[in-house]
């Protein structure tokens, strides 16, 4: 008897995708699990998951009775104990269709922009897995109060049968023009008090650590600071340059000369990363205006002088680790 064992990873896979993207239609999940077959097994596939009571699904009939899936209570619980998800954590509306509706367009957005950048490395040679796009990783600043991206990007860099290249990760935040471009730029502020959180060890006074000085709890993480990307859509041309602004001036009110230096942060419309790719030089840099450049360039053109240093700082302890290698 030939037994398909690939058939049950490929079920993992997709049950594994659905948990940790939240939403996806049917031709998102088609391209992640199974790109080179012909669409009806993927529909087959998800199909078979919900007579399993693994997955459900809702319909929206504004877009031409679009299939979305989500998984149950019952599947993320499967999926919960795999070592692929460890430290994932469902959401309590996680198989609730109401709270599916009401999300799925931001939710599909974070999806789409996540597959453009696994697209790119199956074209490109290199290494960006469908489970390498973490949405929603949660990462405290202290006081209750935290930092959570749209999502955490690991991608490495180098041919995926090679043993070089090198690991790059990005907290990626997509805005659909739902918030005003204040309120879009303020999360810059967000992020440099998490790349100065620096939490005080249990039993240990602040003056403690004049001794011995604690290491910014980002660094328990990541090599380097991820970079900070923005995938801007919902809004014309003309809004596109305001928000782009906005983020620019945000940037010019940075105090922290350590995150001015070490961060990279760009910008781009969610229709120039799906028709060129995110590999191509569509990003806008942050730090010199009028440059495009790829998400993974590495030149870091000279930062303006830091304002007088203001107030205190924030964390960041996403998930799963992703390799050891350096990142780019």
């Amino acid at each position: 008897m030939t037994v398909h064992a690939d058939a049950g990873g490929v079920d993992r896979l997709t049950l594994a995708v659905l948990a940790q993207y939240r939403l996806a239609t049917t031709e998102q999940m088609h391209t992640v699990i199974a790109p080179g077959v012909r669409i009806e097994q993927t529909r087959r596939r998800l199909a078979k998951l919900r007579d399993e009571g693994l997955v459900e699904r809702i319909t929206l009939p504004q877009a031409g009775r679009t299939r979305v899936w989500f998984v149950t209570q019952y599947g993320a619980q499967i999926a919960s104990e795999w070592p692929e998800l460890r430290g994932w954590q469902p959401s309590r509306t996680v198989s609730d269709p109401t709270a599916a509706r009401l999300k799925v367009g931001h939710a599909l957005t974070v999806t789409e922009t996540g597959l453009a950048f696994v697209r790119d490395a199956r074209r490109r040679g290199e290494v960006c897995r469908p489970l390498d796009w973490i949405p929603e990783v949660h990462h405290s600043l202290g006081g209750g109060e935290a930092v959570i991206p749209d999502a955490l990007l690991y991608y490495r860099r180098g041919s995926r049968d090679g043993d070089g290249g090198s690991m790059m990760r990005a907290f990626v935040e997509v805005d659909r023009a739902t918030m005003g471009p204040e309120r879009l730029s303020a999360k810059i502020g967000a992020y440099e008090r998490l790349y100065r959180y620096t939490p005080v060890p249990f039993g240990r006074t602040r003056q403690s650590l004049v001794q011995e000085p604690a290491r910014e709890n980002w660094r328990e993480r990541y090599p380097l600071f991820p970079r900070l990307l923005f995938v801007l859509d919902g809004t014309g041309p003309a809004g596109l340059d305001n928000r782009i602004s906005a983020l620019r001036a945000a940037c010019r009110q940075l105090t922290q000369p350590g995150f001015i230096r070490d961060a990279t942060i760009l910008a781009v419309s969610l229709t120039d990363l799906l028709e060129n790719g995110p590999s191509a030089p569509v990003w806008r840099s942050m730090a010199s205006p009028g440059r495009r450049v790829s998400w993974m360039d590495s030149s870091r053109p000279p930062a303006a002088p830091a304002r007088p240093a203001g107030r205190s700082a924030a964390s960041p302890p996403p998930s799963r680790s992703r390799g050891t290698m350096p990142e780019a």
